[in-house]
């Protein structure tokens, strides 16, 4: 084979090595963005009856039979007519849409790390009876980049006819984004969507500890209104009975364990950390598609906010797709000074620490004895 035809076309694992994210650039048309709002490929197979409360926990319990009550009542048409015809009322400032049922049109799943919100919601998106076209599943940030992508009026007319909304993991980081997602939800609301939310702090408590404005506040309240909340209680899932992250390996196991390992990437991690800057976190799940595992050498403190944020989008779709990380040099629990765990953005950062720490340990197998 020539080198030109070597470069074209892809090579056996044993030839040519292990991947590397920091040689892919991924583009997603803007059109897939909503077709793609399904739930991860983590949760493609849970259902509630693979969901176990853990029988201290009677909120667990709970959580499980109002969320299957929800499901139910969202059979039949849709709220407002549904399909086509509901969009073309959506034309701003023309033809008003049909109220929505009065009441709470959504259900807020509220809960710390690990206790299973995200296959609760998962669970009611495969529940609901409705084609998957007519149903969105995605995080919050994966939401803001839909109406970043389309502009606002599209994304309400494009979700406008669907039965239901899940939003994975709500966080506001800013008054913007409050704004944005409050009035968003709102439209969609009075178009007949049903709403629901994950998150780790109450609705009426968002933004508490990061910003104090007047308006800021008054928007979370608006928003609140809107879901029944459910306080799911319980200890990470992730720890339940499970040893604890396994210690960094060398950059000699990491590296061999990329090259005996077919679909690795293999990346230096500061280098990696700098890739991420020039890849719209939008992308960062084109950017892991096709992995086996994730090989890291350096692994080192986060030097700033901007790259901690960017690094917590990939850990939450590495964690999506159950990549697993092998690591070399720092443990997960020392990527973010205490500073950043101290600020507004700890919820986020605790949140990938403990989904890097079960891809560590998922890892484990990799390395040769």
């Amino acid at each position: 084979m020539s080198s030109s035809s070597a470069a074209s076309q892809p090579s056996p694992i044993a030839e040519a090595g292990p991947l590397s994210l920091c040689a892919r650039e991924p583009h997603v048309p803007a059109d897939r963005l909503v077709a793609e709002m399904v739930p991860p490929p983590r949760f493609d197979s849970v259902r509630f009856s693979t969901y176990l409360p853990d029988p201290n926990q009677p909120s667990q319990t709970e959580a499980v039979q109002v969320l299957e009550s929800f499901a139910g009542g969202l059979g039949g048409a849709h709220a407002s007519g549904g399909g086509k015809t509901r969009r073309g009322l959506l034309g701003f400032g023309r033809a008003k849409a049909p109220k929505a049922p009065a009441g709470p049109r959504g259900v807020y799943l509220d809960g710390g790390y690990g206790v299973g919100k995200t296959h609760l919601l998962a669970s009611l998106w495969h529940a609901t009876p409705a084609e998957p076209s007519l149903k969105a599943f995605g995080t919050f940030v994966e939401l803001t980049n839909l109406v970043g992508a389309l502009g606002f009026q599209q994304t309400v007319q494009s979700l406008s006819g669907h039965r239901l909304l899940c939003i994975d993991e709500f966080e506001l980081d800013d008054p913007g984004d409050t704004v944005l997602v409050s009035t968003l939800l709102g439209k969609l609301v009075d178009a007949g969507v049903a709403l629901a939310a994950t998150s780790n702090t109450l609705p009426g408590k968002l933004g508490e500890g990061r910003f104090a404005a007047a308006d800021f506040l008054r928007e979370i309240q608006g928003l609140s209104a809107r879901f029944r909340t459910l306080r799911i209680d319980g200890e990470d899932y992730r720890h339940r009975g499970l040893p604890q992250a396994p210690d960094p390996y060398s950059d000699d196991q990491v590296t061999r364990a990329a090259y005996a390992t077919e679909g690795a990437s293999l990346d230096d991690f500061p280098t990696l950390l700098d890739h991420l800057a020039r890849v719209h976190p939008s992308r960062y799940g084109a950017l892991t598609d096709g992995l086996k595992a994730v090989c890291l050498t350096g692994v080192q403190p986060v030097p700033d906010q901007s790259t901690a944020l960017r690094l917590v989008v990939l850990a939450d779709r590495l964690y999506d797709r159950e990549v697993p990380v092998l690591a070399s040099g720092l443990p997960f629990d020392r990527l973010f000074s205490e500073e950043m765990l101290n600020g507004g953005y700890r919820k986020k950062y605790f949140r990938a620490i403990s989904r890097l720490t079960a891809l560590a340990r998922d890892a484990r197998g990799l390395v040769a004895g």
